[in-house]
């Protein structure tokens, strides 16, 4: 995961890809799971999506804080 200024807003994403940890971690809280992820993107393996949910964990409050400042906008 990295976290680059101008990139994704300056959240948290996966590395080269413009895929938001935020937004992996709100599809997950819809119920859609693993399989569906992989299949909508191809280029992500199972490994990117347990690093983002290794990430997610670690920085749970950074997660948080990203989620209510998204639903504000």
């Amino acid at each position: 995961m990295s976290k680059t200024l101008g990139v994704c807003g300056g959240e948290s994403c996966m590395k080269n890809r413009r895929l938001r940890v935020l937004m992996l971690v709100s599809f997950r809280r819809l119920g859609i799971n693993e399989s569906k992820l992989l299949d909508k993107y191809p280029t992500v393996t199972g490994t990117d999506l347990a690093n983002a949910w290794a990430y997610a964990t670690a920085f749970s409050d950074e997660i948080e804080i990203d989620t209510r400042e998204n639903h504000e906008d």
